[in-house]
């Protein structure tokens, strides 16, 4: 069994990635999650290759049971959880908030809100009952929990929901030795973030390129935060690109 066990949801591409590699550096054994068999099996090799040790399970975060099903997976293979970063998300099509459908509106509220909730959940029913006792918890925020982009309603929305059940996660996860923090990301280069070199709608109204940051110090967030014992909690952490247009008026 290995000493200290991760688990990252959307773990095959952008972030995700970035902190499943981080985390095997660091030693962790690293279940890695997300709905594409594929670039979750690349991810694991690179880090077999590395000399660590990773373990792909396809999973929808949506799916109850199939969330059970990973987080059983990494138990059984591994012993125990004591990470879990959970990061898969979503946005919908950046149209005006009248334009949007229903079913957009309701895929980002299942990946992005019932996806991090059932992950959640799960992470609290092994960790409370494993030996030693306890875990800690990151969840993926964003920016957007503090200031939206135009045209994000459902992003933004989830991304403030985060936010809550972080909190309360944490104020439930005490009395379990369960750690939970949130990490809200500013422009982090992934190939969700490829667009912003060539310009993105303002709040103004303007169109503008943006920069970005390489998605490493994210990662090097992420271990920070795993490795501190459950006596110490990050609760929130905001990691931006410095010149972003985020604090003050852009």
């Amino acid at each position: 069994m290995a000493e200290k066990v991760a688990l990252v949801t959307g773990a095959g591409t952008g972030v995700g990635k970035a902190a499943a590699l981080a985390l095997a550096e660091a030693g962790y054994a690293v279940v890695l999650a997300g709905r594409r068999k594929e670039p979750l099996e690349t991810v694991a090799a690179e880090i077999a290759g590395a000399g660590g040790k990773a373990l792909a399970v396809p999973a929808d975060v949506t799916d109850a049971d199939s969330v059970a099903a990973l987080f059983k997976a990494a138990k059984d293979s591994y012993g125990r959880i004591d990470v879990l970063f959970n990061n898969a998300g979503m946005s919908a099509p950046p149209v005006m908030l009248e334009d949007l459908t229903l079913d957009q509106w309701k895929q980002v509220v299942d990946v992005n809100l019932t996806g991090m909730f059932l992950c959640v959940r799960e992470a609290f029913r092994h960790m409370k009952d494993q030996s030693p006792r306890g875990g800690r918890i990151i969840n993926n925020g964003s920016i957007s929990a503090h200031a939206p982009r135009p045209n994000s309603a459902p992003y933004t929305s989830t991304k403030h929901a985060v936010t809550g059940l972080t909190k309360s996660a944490s104020l439930d996860g005490r009395k379990y030795d369960i750690a939970v923090g949130q990490i809200d990301i500013g422009n982090a280069a992934t190939p969700m973030t490829a667009r912003f070199s060539e310009g993105v709608p303002q709040a103004n109204g303007e169109t503008m390129p943006e920069p970005t940051m390489d998605s490493s110090h994210i990662a090097d967030a992420i271990v920070y935060m795993a490795g501190l014992p459950l006596d110490a909690n990050v609760q929130t952490i905001t990691v931006m690109a410095t010149k972003m247009p985020f604090v003050g008026r852009g």
